[in-house]
């Protein structure tokens, strides 16, 4: 297959993934459907899984990490209510793909991956995309990014047992924070919204994620 035909054939695959595996499962927000219908992610995924980019399930991308299912983005993503001023910390850049959705969503994003294959990786790919509003920093992810806070939006993409203080504390005033939280084999979403400089969490979907682990420091 050439690489236009190639195209031609992820476009309607991903057209039919926002169609059949999202908006048919209760996806409303349109930006995030439409984000959804443009990014490719395939690019995201390893050579030998790029036929399986839109099914809906897990993948893995290297260093015992995974590109979430669709679903589950799309769900975490239209919990947020996302601004296109809002600015951004993503927790686990992975290999980068929720990264290039919030770039199309917001003004600036932040994305922190303690993997430093993956940060690279996840750089470079964003970067050949033409995502100039996106920053990859490998990092500790449960201490966040100090020196751009506060955040209007906080996404953590692996699994904490508790939420990280330091992440609250990097919380705008009336910002959102959706990370998972719980065991290693199974988690609940949990939406926290900041009001007068207190969380308020809100339970949501049960899911499973990789485990959030300390990082080595932060470099850009």
């Amino acid at each position: 297959m050439n690489l236009s035909a190639e195209a031609a054939l992820f476009s309607i695959l991903r057209l039919r993934m926002v169609e059949a595996q999202l908006r048919e499962r209760g996806i409303k927000d349109e930006r995030v459907l439409s984000a959804m219908s443009r990014v490719p992610r395939h690019e995201f995924t390893l050579q030998g899984y790029r036929n399986q980019a839109y099914e809906d399930h897990p993948l893995p991308i290297g260093e015992g990490q995974t590109i979430s299912q669709p679903y589950i983005v799309a769900l975490m993503l239209e919990a947020l209510t996302l601004a296109s001023s809002d600015k951004v910390l993503e927790v686990g850049t992975g290999s980068g793909y929720v990264t290039a959705l919030l770039a199309e969503l917001v003004a600036q994003v932040v994305s922190l991956e303690r993997h430093a294959v993956l940060a690279d990786e996840a750089r470079e790919l964003l970067a050949r995309l033409g995502y100039a509003n996106a920053k990859v920093i490998k990092g500790d992810g449960g201490e966040g990014f100090p020196a751009a806070a506060p955040y209007d939006v906080i996404i953590v993409s692996a699994a904490a047992a508790e939420v990280p203080r330091a992440l609250l504390a990097q919380l705008a005033e009336a910002g959102r924070m959706i990370i998972p939280v719980g065991p290693a084999d199974s988690q609940q979403l949990q939406l926290i919204q900041m009001r007068n400089g207190q969380p308020q969490t809100t339970l949501r979907e049960t899911c499973r994620f990789v485990p959030l682990l300390p990082g080595v420091g932060l470099t850009s």
